[in-house]
C-alpha cells in the first residue's frame, strides 16, 4: 500500500491533499499533531469523509512530531478521536498498555507499535521489531541509516522476520531505496507526502507513476544508479519510463553509496540485474568486475555494470553519450583542439572519445598529478586549472567535467578567468542546473552550447539496451 501522510493544519486542507493524490494512494495517515488546535474537534469526522482507510497518529516532539502537551492530554485526544472509525492507531513503543490500546481493540482498530530513531539504525533492530509486534498488531520502525551498511541491514529484515507484520522505513537520503523498494524490506506500506513530512519522503505521484513501487513483485528486476551525492540524478526518469513503455517488469532506484564493497554485497543479496555508476565510483568499481568491455579497458572507467552468468561485467556508455551532441561538428572538422576541465572518472571517457576522433586535447585540473595520469593514458597535454586563461581563443571546444556548478555551488565556475571568444563550443556535462555559470559565461560571449542533459539521455539509451536487451522506445521523451 502507498500511504499518504497528511500535513495540512486543517481537516479541509487534508481532504484537499487526498483529492489531489487520490489516484496515487491506497490509504492515509492523519497527523493530528500537525492540525491546528481548533481543528481537533473536527478530526473525529475525518475517516468518514476521507474514503480511504486511515491511520490515526498524534506524534510527540521527541519522536519528530509537533504535539507538545502532556501525555495525559494526548491520551484523552486519542480516546476522543478513536470514536471516528480509524482503521489503525499508531502508539509509540515506550507507551505502556493503556486505555487507548484497550479502546482500540474494542473498536476493532489495529494497533501499530512504532519506534523512531533520527540518529541511527539501532544494533538490536531485529529483536526490537519482534518485541514491538508482541505489543501490537503491526511493528513499525522509522530509523536513520548513516551508511550503506545500515541500508543493507534494513533489507535483511524481511528474511529475518518474514512472518512479522511490519512497517520498515529508512529516513534520510540513504534510506530512500527502502521507501521505494518497501516490499523488498517486508514493509506492508510506504509513506509518501505532498511535502516532506519526514526526511526522505517521496511524492505520491512519483512513487506510483515513476517507480510503480506498489507493482514490485518477486519477479521484478532491480536496477539502479550509485553515486555520492545522488540527489540530483535524473536517471530513474529515463529508465523507469522506458521500462514502463515496453512493459518490462523492472524498477530503477537511486542508491546513495559510501562503500563499493558493501554495495556489491547488497547487489548480490537482492539479485540486482545491473546499475549505472556515477561520481565518484567510475574507477573504483573496476576491482569488482569479472569482465570488462574493450572501451572500459581503454578508457579506464566504467559507468554501467550488468550481470552476466557468474560475474559482473562493466561497460562504458559515457563516451558515446558525450560524442553524440557534437558528432556533426566533429564530422565537419569544426573541432580540432579541445580543453577538458577536470580529470575524474567522466573525464577519462571524454578525453578518450575526443582522442579517438583525432582531436588534440589539453586537460586542466587542480591536482596536476591527476591530469598527468589521464594525459599519459591518452597521449595528450595537461596543465594546471589556474592557467586556463592562457588557452582563451586557442581551442574549438571547452568541456567542463567537474561537479563545480552543481548544488551547493550553482554560482561557481571552475575556470572563472577563462575568456570565451564566441567561436568555441562550450559543453558542460552537469545537467542540474541546465544553465551552469560556466555555460552562462559562454552564452554571453556568443559561444555554441552543449548540455549535460543531452549526454545523459544518449548514454542512458545505451544503458537501457544493456539492461533490458531492447532499444529505448522512440516515443518516450524523459525531459531530463
Amino acid at each position: 500500500m502507498i500511504c499518504l501522510t497528511l500535513s495540512s493544519p486543517t481537516i479541509e486542507g487534508c481532504l484537499g491533499e487526498i483529492e489531489r493524490n487520490r489516484e496515487y494512494i491506497d490509504m492515509v495517515e492523519l497527523r493530528a499533531d500537525l492540525l491546528d488546535e481548533s481543528e481537533l474537534e473536527n478530526a473525529k469526522e475525518f475517516p468518514s469523509r476521507s474514503s480511504f482507510p486511515a491511520i490515526l497518529t498524534i506524534r510527540r516532539t521527541v519522536d519528530g512530531g509537533r504535539y507538545e502537551k502532556s501525555e495525559k492530554d494526548r491520551r484523552e485526544l486519542f480516546l476522543s478521536l478513536l470514536d471516528g472509525g480509524f482503521s489503525y492507531v499508531d502508539i509509540e513503543s515506550d507507551v505502556k498498555r493503556s486505555d487507548v490500546e484497550k479502546k482500540a481493540k474494542e473498536m476493532g482498530v489495529r494497533i501499530i507499535r512504532s519506534y523512531h530513531d533520527f540518529e541511527k539504525v539501532p544494533d538490536d533492530i531485529f529483536s526490537r521489531i519482534y518485541r514491538l509486534k508482541e505489543h501490537g498488531d503491526v511493528a513499525k520502525v522509522a530509523v536513520t541509516p548513516r551508511s550503506f551498511q545500515d541500508v543493507f541491514t534494513l533489507f535483511r529484515i524481511e528474511e529475518e522476520l518474514k512472518d512479522v507484520p511490519k512497517i520498515v522505513i529508512g529516513m534520510g537520503e540513504f534510506g530512500i531505496p527502502t521507501r521505494i523498494l518497501y516490499k523488498r524490506v517486508g514493509s506492508m506500506l510506504t509513506f509518501v507526502s505532498d511535502g516532506e513530512v519526514a526526511p526522505g519522503q517521496i511524492s505520491p505521484r512519483l512513487m506510483k507513476t515513476l517507480y510503480r513501487a506498489d507493482k514490485v513483485d518477486d519477479r521484478t528486476a532491480i536496477y539502479g544508479v550509485i553515486g555520492n551525492p545522488i540527489g540530483q540524478t535524473s536517471s530513474p526518469k529515463i529508465h523507469n519510463l522506458g521500462f514502463h513503455a515496453i512493459n518490462f517488469n523492472a524498477i530503477y532506484v537511486p542508491f546513495l553509496v559510501d562503500s563499493i564493497r558493501q554495495f556489491f554485497a547488497f547487489a548480490e543479496y537482492v539479485k540486482m540485474r545491473g546499475f549505472s555508476v556515477t561520481v565518484p565510483f567510475k574507477v573504483d568499481v573496476l576491482s569488482y568486475l569479472g569482465n570488462i568491455s574493450r572501451e572500459v579497458k581503454q578508457i579506464g572507467s566504467c559507468n554501467t555494470v550488468v550481470r552476466v552468468p557468474g560475474m559482473w561485467k562493466g561497460i562504458n556508455t559515457d563516451y558515446y553519450g558525450f560524442i553524440k551532441p557534437i558528432e556533426k561538428d566533429l564530422d565537419d572538422g569544426k573541432i580540432r583542439n579541445a580543453l577538458v576541465i577536470g580529470a575524474g572518472g567522466a573525464s577519462l571517457a571524454i578525453v578518450w572519445a575526443l582522442r579517438n576522433r583525432g582531436v588534440k586535447v589539453t586537460i586542466l585540473n587542480r591536482t596536476l598529478s591527476h591530469a598527468e595520469r589521464v594525459a599519459k593514458m591518452n597521449i595528450c597535454q595537461y596543465d594546471r586549472i589556474e592557467n586556463a586563461s592562457k588557452y582563451s581563443g586557442k581551442v574549438d571546444l571547452v568541456v567542463q567535467t567537474t561537479s563545480l556548478g552543481m548544488s551547493p555551488n550553482e554560482g561557481a565556475s571552475p575556470i572563472p578567468d577563462f575568456k570565451f571568444t564566441g567561436n568555441e563550443i562550450a559543453y558542460d556535462i552537469i545537467y542540474k542546473p541546465k544553465m551552469t555559470k560556466f555555460l552562462q559565461d559562454a552564452e554571453r560571449a556568443g559561444s555554441s552550447l552543449r548540455f549535460g542533459s543531452q549526454m545523459l539521455l544518449e548514454q542512458g539509451k545505451l544503458q537501457f539496451m544493456a539492461f533490458s536487451g531492447y532499444y529505448y522506445p522512440s516515443w518516450i521523451d524523459p525531459e531530463v
